[in-house]
């Protein structure tokens, strides 16, 4: 999907429920002519960003439909619209029939269709035939390749150093925050790849295992197999983590990662304020200590990894000074450095693992 242009649906999600969306506009080389949301259409995107997310994230108008936003594209080809990349994906990753419509019409425009939904495309006989009809591609993110396997205990052979992102909940931040550490530690000199888990981080670099579509057996070996490709080849490997150790639908996930990665280091996620899992809201977050003693101790028959920093989520949060507050007792509930790496810069986060991995 490199240097494509492209229109992004986000229907009745932008900007706060359109992860994908947000991680594509904000770290992937892709143009984005138009965003499709029927709630805010005639808006732009910036009218609805905070001001930390505008400096990071290009402008582009808000559309109804894929005909309306091929309208304000200038049309189909090199110089309108190339692809439509569904950019939301609910809990259970399904295709809203709502969507359907501004899927036809991208086909019917001779555009590609990318998805990073556990419904396939491909697999949808509509889109097939059409596809079919008008020679495009339709490209399911989520799509595992064959030949995965059982994990070997193999990821500790690689001569790269490991940290894995790891979260308090969902949606707090872990693919953004893997982005933002190794950008800030390719700024310093250092030899840092992206080991990517899901369907953003996925869209962003151009490969990697969708972990949660994968065999629940093949979880540690699917992260393991890109540890192994990849770990020859640089120097500092961050694997984008998924989840949580203590989500009630996604840990299995998280500890497949964590297994699989094998990690020198562990790197803690949360969002400033968050007191209950996303979308289990009957469910509490433990307090940040019992994280930090929760992923050590999972780690420890693999890995000796220790959480060395932590990544707060703060686009909640309104001026920098309560941040910066928020920041500090993340801080002491980890007893290591934290920062937003977002609103803050990833530096503190470089620091720490150039000190207790890199040196070590």
């Amino acid at each position: 999907m490199d240097d494509q242009r492209i229109a992004i649906l986000a229907h009745e999600m932008f900007p706060d429920r359109a992860k994908t969306a947000l991680g594509v506009m904000r770290y992937g080389d892709q143009e984005v002519a138009a965003v499709l949301d029927r709630e805010t259409a005639g808006t732009r995107v910036h009218d609805h960003l905070v001001e930390s997310d505008a400096a990071t994230i290009d402008d582009a108008p808000i559309a109804a439909t894929f005909d309306d936003a091929l309208e304000l594209a200038g049309g189909p080809g090199d110089d309108g619209i190339d692809a439509l990349l569904i950019g939301i994906a609910p809990i259970g990753g399904g295709l809203d029939d709502s969507w359907r419509a501004d899927i036809r019409a991208a086909i019917e425009a001779g555009c590609d269709v990318i998805a990073g939904l556990h419904s396939f495309l491909n697999e949808d006989e509509e889109f097939a035939t059409l596809a079919a009809e008008h020679g495009v591609d339709l490209v399911d993110v989520r799509d595992p390749h064959e030949g995965l396997g059982v994990a070997e205990g193999r990821a500790g052979e690689v001569d790269a150093d490991v940290v894995c992102t790891v979260g308090t909940d969902c949606s707090v931040g872990k693919m953004t925050a893997t982005m933002e550490i190794v950008a800030a530690a390719r700024d310093r000199g250092i030899d840092a790849a992206v080991i990517p888990t899901g369907q953003t981080g996925i869209l962003i670099e151009g490969w990697g295992n969708p972990i949660d579509r994968v065999i629940s057996d093949f979880t540690a070996g699917a992260v393991e197999e890109m540890i192994l490709e990849k770990g020859d080849e640089h120097d500092l490997l961050v694997v984008e983590g998924q989840g949580s150790i203590v989500h009630p639908a996604y840990s299995a996930v998280t500890c497949g990662i964590l297994h699989g990665s094998m990690p020198d280091a562990l790197v803690l996620c949360h969002a400033a304020g968050r007191e209950a899992v996303h979308g289990y809201e009957s469910f509490e977050l433990p307090a940040i200590p019992e994280y930090v003693d929760l992923y050590e101790s999972l780690s420890a028959p693999v890995a000796d990894a220790d959480v060395v920093a932590g990544a707060l989520n703060t686009k909640d949060v309104a001026d920098d000074e309560t941040a910066r507050a928020a920041v500090a007792d993340l801080e002491d509930g980890i007893r290591a450095p934290a920062t937003d790496p977002v609103r803050f810069g990833a530096e503190a986060i470089v620091d720490a693992i150039e000190s207790e991995v890199l040196e070590g």
